[in-house]
């Protein structure tokens, strides 16, 4: 047996529920890990609020990232990991647990400078970013880079991404301090969205995660030809005025991207083209990345963690210690 965070019904943070629950056995080439940390995700919360269920045969237990090590290697396992390996990975679910089996294809080490707490931080903001601004909106050298949320997981990733490719990284965000902490990472300007219009054109890429209220201004902020990747929609679904024409008059590409639906292959191979060109830069001679933590809760307080995240008071990422760190010897 392991603790679980479980939902039994949909509904406010209170619903969720620390229990004990079957221990997971890993099935062929999949790795048994030990979790000392996950974190937290927008999609963890619309999931508890039964918004966005786990994909089709996996854990039904919310977490969509872990840190931890290796437990046990289950039969055909090929990749050279061994117990007691530090690892990350990214899931489709499962992660606010003791343990989680993952097919080995997910998993990453971790560089030996962060701790566990660090690490944990990684895997879904980093590979979302990687994944858009590589696999998706295909940025070039040069190319301005409108992020919304720059202060999030996957904003403060993406402006250090679009930094490392040779892009230019502009971001909106929710306050002052959000803002100065984005451009501390390396983003060139930024627009407190609550204050004043972003619309000031000349993006080549944009990558959203607000969609419905914000349609006019991303419009009018795309430069001609440029991409404008929607991956969230957390200003709304709706649109209501003439956004096909408007988009047609830039010659704008619309794309949408989700990772979690992703196949294992996809995120195979998005977790091995990240390893190669992000991963050494984590660390060593060439550290110039590094994960934004905002705060740190025990399991027992995951509540408290949901809460602080839907009242947008995160910088960063909010990562929960599965196992504390005063246990921790990894």
């Amino acid at each position: 047996m392991m603790r679980a965070v479980c939902v039994d019904v949909p509904g406010g943070p209170e619903n969720l529920l620390l229990r004990a629950v079957p221990r997971p056995q890993p099935k062929g080439r999949e790795v048994l890990i030990k979790v000392h940390a996950t974190a937290l995700n927008r999609a963890d919360l619309l999931q508890r609020r039964g918004l966005y269920p786990s994909p089709p045969g996996e854990s039904d237990i919310i977490g969509l990232e872990v840190a931890g090590t290796v437990d046990t290697l289950g039969p055909g396992v090929e990749g050279g990991w061994r117990p007691d390996d530090r690892v990350m990975a990214l899931l489709s679910g499962g992660g606010y647990a003791e343990y989680v089996s993952v097919p080995e294809e997910l998993l990453m080490p971790i560089p030996p400078n962060l701790t566990l707490c660090q690490a944990a931080a990684i895997p879904e903001a980093w590979l979302t970013a990687f994944q858009l601004l590589v696999f998706i909106a295909q940025v070039k050298e040069g190319e301005v880079v409108l992020a919304h949320a720059g202060a999030s997981g996957v904003g403060t990733a993406a402006v250090q991404l679009a930094r490392l490719f040779g892009a230019v990284p502009v971001v909106t965000a929710g306050s002052p301090e959000k803002l100065k902490m984005a451009e501390s990472l390396g983003a060139a300007a930024g627009f407190n969205y609550k204050e004043e219009s972003f619309a000031k054109g000349g993006a080549d890429v944009i990558l959203d995660c607000i969609g419905g209220c914000n349609w006019e201004q991303n419009v009018s902020s795309l430069a001609t030809d440029g991409r404008w990747v929607l991956y969230g929609t957390m200003g709304g679904r709706a649109v209501e005025g003439e956004l096909l024409g408007k988009l047609l008059s830039k010659r704008g590409h619309l794309l949408c991207s989700l990772l979690r639906s992703r196949s294992l292959q996809y995120k195979a191979e998005l977790v091995t083209a990240f390893s190669r060109r992000v991963l050494p830069h984590f660390s060593g001679q060439r550290a110039s990345l590094r994960p934004v933590v905002d705060s740190t809760y025990s399991l027992e307080d995951i509540a408290d963690a949901h809460r602080h995240m839907e009242a947008n008071r995160n910088t960063g990422k909010i990562v929960i210690n599965v196992i504390p760190p005063n246990q921790d010897t990894a």
